[in-house]
Protein backbone atom coordinates (compact mmCIF):
# COMPACT_ATOMS: atom_id res chain seq x y z
CA UNK A 1 0.00 0.00 0.00
CA UNK A 2 1.39 3.62 -0.45
CA UNK A 3 1.11 5.95 2.22
CA UNK A 4 -0.35 9.08 1.10
CA UNK A 5 2.47 12.47 0.79
CA UNK A 6 0.08 14.59 1.57
CA UNK A 7 -3.16 14.89 4.29
CA UNK A 8 -5.89 17.34 4.32
CA UNK A 9 -6.69 18.43 7.75
CA UNK A 10 -9.17 21.03 9.09
CA UNK A 11 -7.12 23.34 10.66
CA UNK A 12 -8.98 26.92 10.46
CA UNK A 13 -6.36 28.93 9.60
CA UNK A 14 -7.77 30.17 5.85
CA UNK A 15 -9.06 33.98 5.10
CA UNK A 16 -11.27 32.91 2.17
CA UNK A 17 -14.29 30.99 2.38
CA UNK A 18 -14.49 28.01 0.31
CA UNK A 19 -17.09 27.73 -2.50
CA UNK A 20 -19.02 25.16 -0.96
CA UNK A 21 -19.59 26.16 2.39
CA UNK A 22 -22.80 27.77 3.52
CA UNK A 23 -21.05 30.40 5.73
CA UNK A 24 -18.14 31.65 6.65
CA UNK A 25 -17.83 28.86 9.78
CA UNK A 26 -16.93 25.42 8.45
CA UNK A 27 -19.13 22.48 10.46
CA UNK A 28 -21.02 19.51 9.81
CA UNK A 29 -22.35 18.61 6.21
CA UNK A 30 -19.64 21.38 4.92
CA UNK A 31 -17.36 19.49 6.19
CA UNK A 32 -18.49 16.70 4.12
CA UNK A 33 -18.37 18.50 1.04
CA UNK A 34 -14.38 19.74 2.20
CA UNK A 35 -13.49 15.67 2.40
CA UNK A 36 -15.01 15.26 -1.11
CA UNK A 37 -13.25 18.50 -2.39
CA UNK A 38 -10.13 17.76 -1.30
CA UNK A 39 -10.21 14.24 -2.89
CA UNK A 40 -11.85 14.90 -6.02
CA UNK A 41 -10.85 18.17 -6.92
CA UNK A 42 -7.42 18.79 -4.92
CA UNK A 43 -6.33 15.69 -5.42
CA UNK A 44 -5.43 14.57 -1.94
CA UNK A 45 -4.94 11.34 -1.17
CA UNK A 46 -5.80 11.37 2.82
CA UNK A 47 -8.46 13.01 4.92
CA UNK A 48 -8.15 13.84 8.58
CA UNK A 49 -11.35 13.61 10.40
CA UNK A 50 -11.29 15.60 13.69
CA UNK A 51 -13.39 13.43 16.33
CA UNK A 52 -12.86 15.78 19.39
CA UNK A 53 -13.14 19.32 20.23
CA UNK A 54 -16.73 19.34 18.08
CA UNK A 55 -19.83 17.33 17.62
CA UNK A 56 -18.59 14.48 16.29
CA UNK A 57 -20.28 12.78 12.83
CA UNK A 58 -19.71 9.52 12.66
CA UNK A 59 -21.65 8.34 9.84
CA UNK A 60 -18.94 10.51 7.66
CA UNK A 61 -18.49 7.09 5.25
CA UNK A 62 -21.81 6.57 4.56
CA UNK A 63 -22.39 10.30 3.55
CA UNK A 64 -19.78 10.43 1.66
CA UNK A 65 -20.64 7.27 -0.01
CA UNK A 66 -24.40 8.42 -0.62
CA UNK A 67 -23.68 11.59 -1.86
CA UNK A 68 -20.96 11.08 -3.93
CA UNK A 69 -21.64 7.46 -5.18
CA UNK A 70 -19.52 7.80 -9.00
CA UNK A 71 -16.90 9.10 -7.49
CA UNK A 72 -16.45 6.40 -4.63
CA UNK A 73 -17.74 3.66 -6.93
CA UNK A 74 -14.28 3.94 -9.19
CA UNK A 75 -12.40 5.32 -6.13
CA UNK A 76 -11.88 2.76 -3.45
CA UNK A 77 -12.24 4.43 0.69
CA UNK A 78 -9.46 2.97 1.97
CA UNK A 79 -7.07 1.95 -1.14
CA UNK A 80 -7.56 4.79 -3.20
CA UNK A 81 -8.62 7.20 -0.86
CA UNK A 82 -7.81 7.37 2.65
CA UNK A 83 -9.79 8.84 5.65
CA UNK A 84 -7.78 9.23 9.01
CA UNK A 85 -9.80 9.97 12.27
CA UNK A 86 -8.25 11.90 15.11
CA UNK A 87 -9.46 11.04 18.26
CA UNK A 88 -9.11 12.47 22.02
CA UNK A 89 -6.58 11.13 24.25
CA UNK A 90 -8.23 10.25 27.52
CA UNK A 91 -5.15 10.67 29.41
CA UNK A 92 -5.31 14.20 28.60
CA UNK A 93 -8.74 15.37 27.51
CA UNK A 94 -10.73 13.81 30.37
CA UNK A 95 -14.01 16.26 28.74
CA UNK A 96 -13.77 14.22 25.30
CA UNK A 97 -12.66 11.04 26.60
CA UNK A 98 -16.35 9.15 26.14
CA UNK A 99 -16.20 10.45 22.18
CA UNK A 100 -12.79 7.59 21.94
CA UNK A 101 -15.59 5.09 22.55
CA UNK A 102 -18.29 6.74 20.15
CA UNK A 103 -15.36 6.77 17.48
CA UNK A 104 -13.48 3.47 18.22
CA UNK A 105 -17.06 1.97 17.73
CA UNK A 106 -17.94 3.72 14.49
CA UNK A 107 -15.21 2.48 13.07
CA UNK A 108 -16.77 -1.34 12.59
CA UNK A 109 -20.24 0.38 11.29
CA UNK A 110 -18.54 2.16 8.95
CA UNK A 111 -17.11 -1.10 7.73
CA UNK A 112 -20.50 -2.71 7.14
CA UNK A 113 -21.23 0.32 5.11
CA UNK A 114 -18.63 0.29 2.60
CA UNK A 115 -19.09 -3.68 2.46
CA UNK A 116 -22.26 -3.03 1.26
CA UNK A 117 -21.10 -0.40 -1.15
CA UNK A 118 -18.09 -2.10 -2.79
CA UNK A 119 -19.95 -5.53 -2.18
CA UNK A 120 -16.86 -6.68 -0.65
CA UNK A 121 -14.44 -6.87 2.38
CA UNK A 122 -12.63 -3.51 1.94
CA UNK A 123 -12.07 -1.66 4.96
CA UNK A 124 -12.48 2.59 4.87
CA UNK A 125 -11.01 3.34 8.26
CA UNK A 126 -8.19 1.15 9.86
CA UNK A 127 -5.52 4.27 10.93
CA UNK A 128 -6.04 6.41 13.54
CA UNK A 129 -4.23 9.61 15.44
CA UNK A 130 -4.00 10.33 18.72
CA UNK A 131 -2.48 13.16 19.98
CA UNK A 132 -0.85 14.80 22.59
CA UNK A 133 0.98 11.66 23.16
CA UNK A 134 3.86 11.04 26.19
CA UNK A 135 3.99 7.26 26.17
CA UNK A 136 3.86 4.21 24.57
CA UNK A 137 1.32 3.03 26.74
CA UNK A 138 -1.42 5.58 25.41
CA UNK A 139 -0.91 4.27 22.21
CA UNK A 140 -1.32 0.39 23.26
CA UNK A 141 -4.33 0.94 25.29
CA UNK A 142 -6.61 2.92 22.19
CA UNK A 143 -5.02 -1.05 20.16
CA UNK A 144 -6.22 -2.68 23.66
CA UNK A 145 -9.43 -1.00 23.87
CA UNK A 146 -10.25 -1.34 20.31
CA UNK A 147 -9.38 -5.03 20.06
CA UNK A 148 -10.87 -6.49 23.36
CA UNK A 149 -14.12 -3.90 23.88
CA UNK A 150 -14.77 -3.17 20.29
CA UNK A 151 -14.43 -5.95 18.34
CA UNK A 152 -14.02 -8.78 21.31
CA UNK A 153 -17.53 -7.95 21.91
CA UNK A 154 -18.46 -9.91 19.19
CA UNK A 155 -17.66 -13.53 21.05
CA UNK A 156 -19.68 -12.71 24.30
CA UNK A 157 -22.94 -14.02 25.36
CA UNK A 158 -25.32 -12.19 27.26
CA UNK A 159 -26.59 -14.74 29.24
CA UNK A 160 -25.88 -18.57 29.73
CA UNK A 161 -26.72 -20.34 26.25
CA UNK A 162 -27.72 -17.59 24.32
CA UNK A 163 -26.02 -16.51 20.54
CA UNK A 164 -22.87 -14.43 20.67
CA UNK A 165 -23.03 -10.91 20.22
CA UNK A 166 -21.32 -11.66 16.79
CA UNK A 167 -23.70 -13.89 15.68
CA UNK A 168 -26.98 -11.54 16.67
CA UNK A 169 -25.20 -8.31 15.87
CA UNK A 170 -22.98 -9.47 12.91
CA UNK A 171 -19.04 -9.21 12.85
CA UNK A 172 -16.65 -6.42 14.11
CA UNK A 173 -14.58 -5.65 11.66
CA UNK A 174 -11.89 -4.21 11.09
CA UNK A 175 -10.21 -6.65 13.81
CA UNK A 176 -7.12 -3.93 13.98
CA UNK A 177 -6.13 -0.55 13.49
CA UNK A 178 -3.36 1.43 13.44
CA UNK A 179 -2.32 4.29 15.43
CA UNK A 180 -0.51 7.12 14.59
CA UNK A 181 1.20 9.17 17.87
CA UNK A 182 0.69 12.84 17.27
CA UNK A 183 3.70 13.93 19.33
CA UNK A 184 3.41 17.55 20.62
CA UNK A 185 5.70 18.54 23.85
CA UNK A 186 9.26 18.98 23.57
CA UNK A 187 9.59 16.78 26.13
CA UNK A 188 8.06 13.86 24.00
CA UNK A 189 9.51 15.21 21.00
CA UNK A 190 13.07 14.80 22.07
CA UNK A 191 11.79 11.34 22.99
CA UNK A 192 9.57 10.42 19.74
CA UNK A 193 12.01 7.40 18.78
CA UNK A 194 11.84 5.70 22.25
CA UNK A 195 7.75 6.03 22.42
CA UNK A 196 7.69 4.97 18.57
CA UNK A 197 10.53 2.24 19.46
CA UNK A 198 8.76 0.66 22.61
CA UNK A 199 5.13 0.45 20.86
CA UNK A 200 6.35 -1.02 17.83
CA UNK A 201 8.02 -3.92 20.27
CA UNK A 202 5.51 -4.47 22.42
CA UNK A 203 2.80 -4.44 19.45
CA UNK A 204 5.01 -6.78 16.93
CA UNK A 205 3.56 -3.68 14.39
CA UNK A 206 4.50 -4.78 11.04
CA UNK A 207 5.14 -3.02 7.68
CA UNK A 208 5.48 0.73 8.54
CA UNK A 209 4.65 2.86 11.29
CA UNK A 210 3.75 6.41 10.83
CA UNK A 211 4.56 9.61 13.40
CA UNK A 212 3.23 12.69 13.42
CA UNK A 213 5.52 15.85 14.37
CA UNK A 214 3.47 18.67 15.27
CA UNK A 215 4.80 22.17 14.35
CA UNK A 216 2.66 24.66 15.34
CA UNK A 217 1.92 24.17 19.26
CA UNK A 218 5.43 23.52 19.96
CA UNK A 219 6.27 26.77 18.22
CA UNK A 220 3.14 28.56 20.53
CA UNK A 221 5.21 27.57 23.49
CA UNK A 222 8.29 27.40 22.66
CA UNK A 223 9.32 29.94 19.96
CA UNK A 224 9.26 28.92 16.36
CA UNK A 225 12.93 28.61 16.16
CA UNK A 226 12.57 25.81 19.02
CA UNK A 227 9.92 24.08 16.98
CA UNK A 228 12.13 24.13 13.95
CA UNK A 229 15.09 22.32 15.67
CA UNK A 230 13.01 19.91 17.80
CA UNK A 231 11.70 18.56 14.66
CA UNK A 232 14.88 18.74 13.02
CA UNK A 233 16.47 16.24 15.87
CA UNK A 234 13.26 13.89 16.08
CA UNK A 235 13.77 13.66 12.41
CA UNK A 236 17.38 12.34 12.36
CA UNK A 237 16.45 10.20 16.05
CA UNK A 238 13.48 8.51 13.88
CA UNK A 239 16.09 7.51 11.06
CA UNK A 240 18.77 6.05 12.82
CA UNK A 241 15.43 4.37 14.97
CA UNK A 242 14.43 2.85 11.06
CA UNK A 243 17.72 1.51 10.49
CA UNK A 244 18.25 -0.17 13.66
CA UNK A 245 14.87 -2.26 13.87
CA UNK A 246 14.48 -2.62 10.07
CA UNK A 247 10.59 -1.05 10.29
CA UNK A 248 9.89 1.78 7.38
CA UNK A 249 9.19 4.63 9.99
CA UNK A 250 7.30 7.15 8.36
CA UNK A 251 7.31 10.82 9.86
CA UNK A 252 4.24 13.29 8.99
CA UNK A 253 5.11 17.37 9.99
CA UNK A 254 2.15 19.86 10.55
CA UNK A 255 2.87 22.47 8.92
CA UNK A 256 0.71 25.67 8.25
CA UNK A 257 1.19 28.43 6.10
CA UNK A 258 2.26 31.24 8.30
CA UNK A 259 5.81 31.09 8.79
CA UNK A 260 5.74 31.01 12.56
CA UNK A 261 3.83 27.70 11.53
CA UNK A 262 5.64 26.31 8.91
CA UNK A 263 5.65 28.41 5.97
CA UNK A 264 4.40 25.85 3.54
CA UNK A 265 2.14 26.72 1.20
CA UNK A 266 1.52 26.82 -2.63
CA UNK A 267 3.68 29.46 -3.62
CA UNK A 268 6.82 28.40 -1.26
CA UNK A 269 7.22 24.44 -1.29
CA UNK A 270 10.86 24.95 1.02
CA UNK A 271 9.72 21.86 3.43
CA UNK A 272 10.26 19.70 1.30
CA UNK A 273 14.65 20.73 1.20
CA UNK A 274 14.03 21.82 5.07
CA UNK A 275 12.64 18.19 6.05
CA UNK A 276 13.62 15.81 3.14
CA UNK A 277 12.62 12.62 5.37
CA UNK A 278 9.32 14.14 6.03
CA UNK A 279 6.79 10.98 4.03
CA UNK A 280 3.62 13.06 4.74
CA UNK A 281 3.32 17.11 5.24
CA UNK A 282 -0.38 18.60 6.08
CA UNK A 283 -2.21 20.60 4.04
CA UNK A 284 -4.45 23.38 5.86
CA UNK A 285 -7.15 25.55 5.06
CA UNK A 286 -5.25 28.08 4.01
CA UNK A 287 -2.86 26.18 1.95
CA UNK A 288 -6.27 24.71 0.27
CA UNK A 289 -8.46 27.93 0.07
CA UNK A 290 -6.36 31.26 -0.27
CA UNK A 291 -4.80 30.38 -3.58
CA UNK A 292 -6.03 29.54 -6.65
CA UNK A 293 -7.35 26.10 -6.98
CA UNK A 294 -5.21 25.17 -9.95
CA UNK A 295 -1.95 26.60 -8.40
CA UNK A 296 -3.16 24.46 -4.88
CA UNK A 297 -3.66 21.21 -7.12
CA UNK A 298 -0.07 21.96 -8.61
CA UNK A 299 2.09 22.41 -5.38
CA UNK A 300 -0.19 18.89 -4.32
CA UNK A 301 1.18 17.32 -6.90
CA UNK A 302 4.91 18.49 -6.64
CA UNK A 303 4.09 17.44 -2.94
CA UNK A 304 3.17 14.05 -3.99
CA UNK A 305 6.24 13.25 -6.79
CA UNK A 306 8.75 14.60 -4.27
CA UNK A 307 11.07 11.67 -3.29
CA UNK A 308 12.03 11.12 0.27
CA UNK A 309 15.45 11.85 1.88
CA UNK A 310 17.38 11.15 4.43
CA UNK A 311 17.64 13.56 7.60
CA UNK A 312 20.61 15.77 7.53
CA UNK A 313 23.15 14.80 10.38
CA UNK A 314 24.14 18.01 12.51
CA UNK A 315 25.83 18.41 16.26
CA UNK A 316 22.71 17.63 18.62
CA UNK A 317 24.63 19.41 21.49
CA UNK A 318 24.91 22.56 19.93
CA UNK A 319 20.78 22.67 19.03
CA UNK A 320 19.78 21.52 22.59
CA UNK A 321 21.53 24.59 23.56
CA UNK A 322 19.91 26.63 21.48
CA UNK A 323 16.32 25.33 22.23
CA UNK A 324 17.27 25.77 25.89
CA UNK A 325 18.35 29.47 25.28
CA UNK A 326 15.65 30.82 22.66
CA UNK A 327 12.57 28.91 24.73
CA UNK A 328 13.92 30.29 27.73
CA UNK A 329 14.16 33.27 26.60
CA UNK A 330 11.01 33.42 24.13
CA UNK A 331 8.82 32.14 26.88
CA UNK A 332 10.08 34.95 28.91
CA UNK A 333 8.96 37.59 26.54
CA UNK A 334 5.21 35.17 26.52
CA UNK A 335 4.62 36.59 29.77
CA UNK A 336 4.61 40.13 29.21
CA UNK A 337 2.66 39.79 25.52
CA UNK A 338 -0.27 37.27 27.09
CA UNK A 339 -2.59 39.87 28.08
CA UNK A 340 -2.79 41.63 25.00
CA UNK A 341 -2.63 38.66 22.90
CA UNK A 342 -5.37 37.13 25.06
CA UNK A 343 -7.78 40.49 25.03
CA UNK A 344 -6.77 40.81 20.66
CA UNK A 345 -7.76 37.51 19.63
CA UNK A 346 -11.07 37.51 20.87
CA UNK A 347 -11.96 39.34 17.87
CA UNK A 348 -9.92 37.27 15.21
CA UNK A 349 -12.69 35.60 13.22
CA UNK A 350 -13.27 31.97 13.12
CA UNK A 351 -13.16 29.56 10.71
CA UNK A 352 -14.87 26.12 12.36
CA UNK A 353 -17.32 25.91 14.42
CA UNK A 354 -15.46 23.82 17.07
CA UNK A 355 -12.46 24.66 19.67
CA UNK A 356 -9.53 23.09 18.58
CA UNK A 357 -7.72 20.08 20.20
CA UNK A 358 -7.58 20.70 23.84
CA UNK A 359 -4.45 20.02 25.73
CA UNK A 360 -1.53 22.24 25.14
CA UNK A 361 -3.07 25.75 26.32
CA UNK A 362 0.11 27.66 25.41
CA UNK A 363 2.48 28.22 27.72
CA UNK A 364 2.10 27.82 31.19
CA UNK A 365 4.65 27.55 34.35
CA UNK A 366 3.62 26.10 37.76
CA UNK A 367 2.53 28.96 39.56
CA UNK A 368 2.84 31.61 36.62
CA UNK A 369 -0.85 31.08 35.78
CA UNK A 370 0.36 32.35 31.47
CA UNK A 371 -2.03 30.82 28.80
CA UNK A 372 -2.70 31.61 25.45
CA UNK A 373 -5.15 30.93 22.82
CA UNK A 374 -4.59 28.45 20.33
CA UNK A 375 -1.58 28.99 17.50
CA UNK A 376 -3.66 30.01 15.31
CA UNK A 377 -5.13 33.06 16.44
CA UNK A 378 -2.54 33.81 18.42
CA UNK A 379 -0.50 34.00 15.14
CA UNK A 380 -3.28 35.67 13.41
CA UNK A 381 -2.97 38.31 16.63
CA UNK A 382 0.47 38.95 16.47
CA UNK A 383 0.78 39.64 12.77
CA UNK A 384 -2.23 41.86 12.44
CA UNK A 385 -0.70 44.45 14.98
CA UNK A 386 2.37 44.04 12.93
CA UNK A 387 4.79 42.00 15.39
CA UNK A 388 5.33 38.82 13.85
CA UNK A 389 6.24 35.93 16.39
CA UNK A 390 9.31 34.78 14.88
CA UNK A 391 11.07 37.77 16.31
CA UNK A 392 10.58 36.20 19.91
CA UNK A 393 13.33 35.05 21.88
CA UNK A 394 15.84 35.18 18.81
CA UNK A 395 17.68 38.32 20.54
CA UNK A 396 19.75 35.75 22.53
CA UNK A 397 21.52 34.50 19.69
CA UNK A 398 25.10 35.01 18.54
CA UNK A 399 26.69 34.83 15.26
CA UNK A 400 27.66 31.00 16.03
CA UNK A 401 24.19 30.15 16.95
CA UNK A 402 22.96 32.03 13.77
CA UNK A 403 25.81 30.32 11.61
CA UNK A 404 24.98 26.70 13.28
CA UNK A 405 20.95 27.27 12.73
CA UNK A 406 21.27 28.35 8.93
CA UNK A 407 23.41 25.05 8.48
CA UNK A 408 21.14 22.96 9.55
CA UNK A 409 17.98 24.38 8.32
CA UNK A 410 18.80 26.35 4.96
CA UNK A 411 15.20 27.72 4.67
CA UNK A 412 15.73 29.89 7.66
CA UNK A 413 16.76 33.05 6.33
CA UNK A 414 14.07 32.73 3.68
CA UNK A 415 11.28 32.17 6.47
CA UNK A 416 12.62 35.17 8.40
CA UNK A 417 11.96 37.14 5.33
CA UNK A 418 8.99 36.20 4.43
CA UNK A 419 7.46 36.85 7.73
CA UNK A 420 9.37 40.34 8.68
CA UNK A 421 7.86 41.77 5.96
CA UNK A 422 4.52 41.98 8.35
CA UNK A 423 6.50 44.50 10.94
CA UNK A 424 4.74 47.52 11.39
CA UNK A 425 7.22 49.48 13.63
CA UNK A 426 4.92 52.60 14.17
CA UNK A 427 3.01 49.76 16.26
CA UNK A 428 5.77 49.08 18.15
CA UNK A 429 4.43 51.35 21.17
CA UNK A 430 1.75 49.26 21.81
CA UNK A 431 3.64 46.81 23.17
CA UNK A 432 5.92 46.05 26.40
CA UNK A 433 9.17 48.28 26.12
CA UNK A 434 11.16 45.63 27.77
CA UNK A 435 10.37 43.16 24.77
CA UNK A 436 10.38 45.65 22.19
CA UNK A 437 13.82 46.31 22.72
CA UNK A 438 14.69 42.77 21.98
CA UNK A 439 12.92 43.00 19.31
CA UNK A 440 14.96 45.79 17.75
CA UNK A 441 17.83 43.39 18.43
CA UNK A 442 16.63 40.75 15.71
CA UNK A 443 15.77 43.36 13.54
CA UNK A 444 19.30 44.27 13.23
CA UNK A 445 20.29 40.79 12.84
CA UNK A 446 18.16 40.23 9.84
CA UNK A 447 16.71 43.47 8.12
CA UNK A 448 13.83 43.72 6.69
CA UNK A 449 11.39 44.91 4.03
CA UNK A 450 8.01 46.18 4.90
CA UNK A 451 5.20 45.02 2.91
CA UNK A 452 3.45 48.11 2.96
CA UNK A 453 0.04 47.36 2.37
CA UNK A 454 0.09 44.97 5.03
CA UNK A 455 1.54 48.06 7.23
CA UNK A 456 -1.19 50.03 6.53
CA UNK A 457 -3.73 47.72 7.67
CA UNK A 458 -2.20 46.97 10.82
CA UNK A 459 -1.87 50.57 11.51
CA UNK A 460 -5.67 50.65 11.13
CA UNK A 461 -6.34 47.61 12.89
CA UNK A 462 -4.84 48.88 15.94
CA UNK A 463 -6.17 52.26 16.02
CA UNK A 464 -9.82 50.65 15.53
CA UNK A 465 -8.70 48.30 18.27
CA UNK A 466 -7.88 51.42 20.66
CA UNK A 467 -10.35 53.24 19.68
CA UNK A 468 -13.23 50.40 20.33
CA UNK A 469 -14.40 50.52 17.16
CA UNK A 470 -14.83 46.69 16.47
CA UNK A 471 -17.67 46.86 13.93
CA UNK A 472 -14.53 47.08 11.20
CA UNK A 473 -12.23 45.47 13.19
CA UNK A 474 -12.73 41.71 12.23
CA UNK A 475 -13.10 43.15 8.48
CA UNK A 476 -9.92 44.52 8.33
CA UNK A 477 -8.19 41.83 9.93
CA UNK A 478 -9.25 39.79 7.25
CA UNK A 479 -8.08 41.78 4.95
CA UNK A 480 -4.54 41.62 6.51
CA UNK A 481 -4.69 37.95 6.22
CA UNK A 482 -5.55 38.30 2.66
CA UNK A 483 -2.92 40.35 1.72
CA UNK A 484 0.34 37.39 3.50
CA UNK A 485 -2.52 34.48 2.07
CA UNK A 486 -3.23 33.29 6.13
CA UNK A 487 -5.52 34.40 8.80
CA UNK A 488 -2.73 32.73 11.67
Amino acid sequence: MQIPKVISTQHPDNVRIPFFATNSILEGEDEIKEAFYAYSHLRCQEQLWDCEGKEVDNYVVKKLFTKYEPFFSKNVLGKDFFLTLRIPNPDVEKNEAKILIETLESIPRSFDVAKEFYNNNSVPIFEVTLPMVTSADSLIRIVEFYRKLVVGKEGERLFDGDITVGEWIGAFNPKDIRVIPLIETKESILNADKIVEEYVARQKVEGYQRVWLARSDPALNYGSLTAILLAKIALKRLHELQERVSLDILPMLGCGSAPFRGNLKPTNLNCLDGYPSVHTFTIQSAFKYDYEEDMVRRAIEKINDAKRGQPMFFDEIKALEIIDKVSMAYQEQIKLLAPLINAFSTYIPQRRKRKLHIGLFGYARTGGGVTLPRAIPFCATLYSLGLPPELLGLHVLDGKNLDFIKDTYKNFEADMKDALQFVNRDNFDFFPDAVIREVEKVLQMFGFEANEKHKKISSIILNEYKSKNFASLEENIVRAGSVRGFLG
